[in-house]
């Protein structure tokens, strides 16, 4: 495998990083929506693996954004909210340490041990609100920079290390379940197409960075 096309292979996977984390963080809008299906986004989403995640998750985004109005946002904001915030209790909240915390709360000690992480390898977010590091589009995010550097500098292993590092033991232990959940209760197909997408990615990344775990059990 030459160096230039791992480099694309980083890059690939970057744009999908950072599209997971822009409709995983906040709340839908018309122009965000209207732009995926101005881009095509369903239709262009690099194929990874021709695998069963990829297909139904990509045939959901494409019908969906090729269907787009704005008659259809209140419907998808409803299912963000139901998905990750309420009211009510969220069906899949998106933050490591509900799953693996023994008592299910924000901010315990897998999240600090996330902070500790994002300090000493100088990883910061300019967040518009607080909101706990673990978050799974927080992570996304963090892939985002961290693909793009190993891209752009091929002979710098420490960064491919520490992108290891942030999958092995804050990644992958319990965002898979995350996925799970929003693919099982997705009420419109544009989540439900993100979520077997986003399973997909970390599937096919973890195979690129070697990156196999043991199973953890989760408390969700």
């Amino acid at each position: 495998m030459t160096i230039n096309y791992k480099a694309e292979q980083y890059l690939e996977f970057q744009a999908i990083a950072r599209v997971l984390h822009n409709v995983l963080m906040r709340y839908p809008n018309f122009e965000s929506i209207q732009s995926f299906k101005d881009s095509n986004l369903g239709g262009n989403w690099p194929q990874l693996a021709n695998s069963k995640y990829y297909k139904e998750g990509k045939c959901l985004l494409s019908l969906y954004c090729r269907t787009w109005s704005s008659v259809k946002l209140n419907d998808l904001k409803l299912d963000y909210g139901q998905l990750f915030y309420g009211p009510g209790k969220p069906v899949a909240m998106p933050w490591g340490s509900i799953y693996l915390g023994e008592q299910q709360l924000l901010n315990d000690d897998s999240t600090l041990s996330l902070k500790r992480f994002y300090k000493k390898n100088e990883i910061s977010f300019d967040l518009e609100y607080n909101q706990p590091s673990d978050h799974i589009a927080l992570i996304y995010a963090a892939l985002d920079r961290l693909l793009e550097q190993a891209a752009e500098n091929m002979e710098n292993k420490n960064v491919l290390d520490i992108i290891k590092v942030l999958m092995l033991q804050h990644m992958l232990p319990w965002t898979s379940r995350c996925l799970e959940l929003i693919i099982k209760h997705a009420n419109t197909d544009f989540y439900k197409g993100i979520g077997l997408l986003a399973l997909d990615f970390e599937i096919e990344l973890s195979k690129l960075m070697g990156t196999l775990t043991m199973p953890v059990r989760l408390l969700k």
